[in-house]
């Protein structure tokens, strides 16, 4: 089967999509210029990170998304978006990332490769009529309560939820919104962090948000479709994965903001720790509190606990927990100073120490980062 004909129209389909394109859906809460319906804001992310041990398992599989270094500093993403996302007819979107972190978000396929600093997060166009709308191209997963845009997270570092998941897909997605509470999500893939078919399999991914009220909220992804077990590869095994996530918010007070992140992952046909061959399963679940000490102050704190029963997402067979604190401060609207402590560990000794000789239970990290956006 040949693979969907949405990566060699992406670049055609964003530029129709301005071209076309009606009317601007209303500027989002960072207030971004805008020029005749056109939609355009950015950041960039520096940071300093320091992890008592290595920032790999024993298994060679990293232990952190981005905050990979041991004791440095990084330019992590210079990052703009550009959109004019249309109530009626078409739009689009370019989301481009530059930094040290694009070199994660790559996805498979894409041309960028793992050594430039570049990535096109997402560039889709899309077509929207009353509570219909689809978007083709390349964007964001569904799942979970982080994001790839740093500036979008309460925390500096990303949880195992964040890392151990998707990042970005390549199809089509379509949106239904039932009413002003409810919107329905179904759409097609070429899988995880595909931007290349591996196989002749498409990924299904469908999913819904639901917010009954400005103090609750809950959304609800899924997907399943056939992957190759090795990652990224062209040939080799493969079998069906699933992914199953929810998230809940809930505003306790203007200051106040907790949410829950759960998630459910398997792979069939993967290699299990006695050798043999069956379905690899992982979960996890996150936890996180929120709140805005002053127009100037914020502590952020996030709790998880991460188990990779079969060894699938790390390389190791463990259970992962995580604590994380942050404390943020603007000194001015547009740009934000965090730091943070966080400890992580293991069931078992997983994180290599820095020489890669022996390995520990646990890894310990501090990190300042510094926030401009415009």
């Amino acid at each position: 089967m040949k693979s969907l004909t949405i990566p060699a129209a992406i670049a055609s389909l964003f530029v129709s999509s301005f071209v076309y394109a009606q009317t601007a859906t209303p500027a989002p809460a960072t207030a971004p210029a805008e020029d005749n319906g056109i939609s355009f804001s950015g950041y960039v992310e520096t940071s300093y990170n320091h992890l008592s041990q290595g920032n790999k398992y024993t298994s060679g599989v990293p232990d952190r998304a981005f905050d990979l270094e041991k004791d440095g500093f990084a330019v992590r993403q210079v990052a703009f978006t550009l959109s004019k996302q249309a109530k009626e007819g078409f739009g689009g979107l370019l989301n481009v990332t530059a930094g040290k972190d694009a070199d994660v978000l790559n996805a498979f396929g894409a041309g960028a490769g793992h050594n430039n600093k570049f990535d096109m997060t997402q560039v889709y166009g899309q077509y929207a009529t009353g509570p219909f709308s689809i978007i083709a191209g390349k964007f964001v997963t569904l799942a979970g309560a982080e994001v790839n845009t740093s500036p979008s997270n309460p925390n500096f570092s990303r949880s195992y939820l964040f890392q151990l998941g998707p990042y970005t897909h390549t199809g089509v997605r379509a949106t239904y919104a039932a009413n002003d509470t409810l919107n329905l999500i179904l759409g097609a893939n070429q899988g995880w962090d595909n931007f290349k078919e591996t196989n002749g399999a498409k990924t299904l991914e469908y999913g819904l948000s639901y917010a009954p009220s400005k103090t609750l909220s809950l959304t609800a992804s899924g997907y399943t479709g056939k992957e190759r077990v090795g990652g990224w590869v062209e040939s080799g095994p493969e079998g069906t994965r699933n992914l199953w996530d929810v998230v809940g918010v809930y505003n306790a007070t203007d200051k106040l903001t907790y949410t829950i992140d759960a998630a459910y992952g398997s792979q069939a046909n993967a290699t299990l720790p006695n050798g043999s061959t069956g379905t690899a399963k992982w979960s996890g679940i996150a936890g996180y509190a929120s709140y805005q000490i002053s127009d100037q102050w914020r502590l952020s704190a996030r709790v998880e606990d991460f188990d990779d029963q079969d060894g699938y997402r790390t390389g190791v067979a463990q259970n992962l927990k995580e604590g994380t604190l942050t404390l943020g401060y603007l000194p001015a609207k547009a740009i934000e100073i965090r730091a943070e402590v966080r400890g992580d560990y293991s069931n078992v000794a997983s994180f290599s120490n820095p020489s890669g000789t022996s390995a520990s239970k646990s890894n310990k990290s501090f990190g300042l980062q510094a926030l401009y956006k415009f």
